[in-house]
């Protein structure tokens, strides 16, 4: 999530990625695995030795029982190529619990994130402690397994394998599928409720995942939790001659604008919701229409966005009418000479600065992991924990249409194929990487199956869970969907 690399989130072309969760954080290690030196000697001996730790939780009157374990699975890529994928795993000891496996983003994000900020026993803090018990751990209804994907974390492939080949949406797929079905296999849990959450691209992980197991691996998912899901990117892109992002993005500034009060007193006084359907009103009627023409935009449109975003006209008329977030952060404080941040917007800064909902994280979730896997797991590796990777020609495959990625068609086809499947989409108001707008449109894009689909939406950012008060919500309504028939 780095000032230099921010943009590598939201943005797909053939030479730019969605970073999901993250963009690339500066704070990261950015080596490669060398195919020219033994694996083995470089993550050390005591790395392939499983870590095993029973621990006790107390989550609010709850007192939880639990096994931790952290290390290495030998799993086979694309053409018998093989790597060491790093997880740790939070269990019971109970065969009939449900199980989800979880991953962040990128493509090019360790499982840090949501290990460290949410659903894990522990959660991350600022100072010295590092970390403190979580007591909205999500350990409170089912057993939890982290996942690095190949390239992040402490995960590799093995000597001779290039990392490339890893580097892809099935092969991406395939390796965690071979991961999962290893994972239950060796742990007698193949009759456990299987669920799957991932944000960002890691939601769309997790719809190709399901169809690859249920396919390929005859391993059914009960339900996928899809966290600020980037599911298609036509609908976040800022690429040159693609209009369709700038409506659906208005209602996230407007959101930003009312929050940080630099409305008209008369917007200022609504409430989120009828500001969001005032904005939506005119982003999806006239100022979409006006889009399409591919002409200068009325001046009353200008006007327009000037009064839902809290920009100048003249400003907004340079731009004609056509506001990309990167801008959106500069411009809304930049008579003060201040950013606001993309994956928080409700967060600023100083001009220049890192974006403010990066830093916060940057600054203590890796030293959260690496002083809870000392004190706590035990696991010992020399290789640098990669938070996030840069994961350059990411190969999208088949799953791109006219030049853009896009699962929902897949995500539509899993839930018509099986009435037991659960969906839960999660997102934030303050989400200026995948804004609300757009999962929306994902749901009714979904046509009847969309119904099927529970939508949550929280006062926060992209990562929801950095904000306590929608972090605790966020879990009480997951154990709801977790607990139906």
């Amino acid at each position: 999530m780095s000032t230099s690399h921010k943009k590598q989130i939201t943005r797909l072309s053939l030479a730019t990625l969605l970073i999901g969760i993250v963009t690339l954080l500066s704070f990261s290690s950015w080596e490669n695995a060398s195919s020219k030196n033994a694996l083995y000697n470089l993550a050390g001996k005591a790395a392939f030795t499983t870590t095993t730790v029973a621990k006790q939780l107390q989550a609010g009157n709850l007192r939880i029982n639990y096994t931790a374990t952290a290390g290495y699975l030998k799993v086979g890529g694309n053409n018998a190529h093989t790597a060491q994928m790093f997880y740790t795993a939070y269990t019971s000891g109970k065969q009939n619990r449900p199980i989800t496996f979880v991953f962040n983003g990128g493509p090019g994000s360790s499982s840090i994130w949501l290990h460290m900020g949410s659903f894990g026993p522990v959660r991350a803090v600022g100072g010295k402690a590092g970390y403190k018990d979580n007591a909205d751990t999500w350990l409170t209804f089912t057993d939890l397994v982290f996942i690095d994907p190949v390239g992040t974390g402490y995960s590799r492939p093995e000597d001779g394998t290039d990392v490339r080949r890893f580097y892809g949406y099935q092969a991406d797929i395939h390796s965690v599928g071979q991961f999962i079905k290893q994972f239950l296999t060796q742990n007698n849990r193949q009759q456990s409720k299987l669920f799957l959450a991932g944000e960002s691209y890691g939601a769309a992980r997790a719809v190709g995942l399901a169809g690859y197991l249920k396919d390929s691996l005859n391993i059914s998912t009960k339900g996928l939790t899809l966290i600020s899901p980037a599911l298609d990117y036509k609908l976040i892109s800022f690429r040159k001659n693609n209009d369709t992002p700038y409506p659906y993005y208005l209602s996230a500034y407007a959101a930003t604008a009312q929050y940080h009060k630099r409305l008209s007193p008369q917007l200022q006084s609504l409430s989120q919701q009828q500001l969001a359907a005032q904005v939506n009103r005119f982003a999806f009627g006239i100022y979409q229409a006006a889009l399409a023409d591919q002409a200068a935009l009325p001046i009353a449109v200008i006007d327009s966005l000037s009064l839902y975003t809290g920009l100048d006209t003249t400003v907004i008329k340079r731009l004609n009418g056509r506001i990309t977030d990167t801008q959106f952060t500069r411009l809304l404080f930049a008579s003060a000479q201040k950013t606001t941040g993309t994956y928080d917007s409700r967060d600023t800064a100083f001009a220049g600065a890192t974006d403010p909902s990066e830093k916060k994280m940057r600054d203590i979730f890796p030293q959260a992991f690496a002083a809870f896997n000392k004190e706590v797991l035990g696991y010992e590796n020399k290789l640098p924990y990669l938070a996030t990777v840069a994961t350059p020609n990411w190969n999208y495959g088949k799953a791109v249409t006219n030049g853009f990625l896009d699962v929902t068609p897949e995500l539509k086809k899993l839930i018509a194929a099986d009435s037991n499947l659960q969906v839960q989409i999660v997102s934030g108001n303050y989400d200026l990487a995948t804004p609300a707008a757009s999962v929306d449109k994902l749901v009714a894009s979904l046509g009847a199956a969309g119904s099927k689909v529970v939508v949550n939406r929280y006062n926060a950012g992209h990562m929801v869970y950095t904000d306590d008060a929608a972090n605790h919500q966020w879990r009480k309504d997951t154990e709801t969907f977790y607990t139906k028939p």
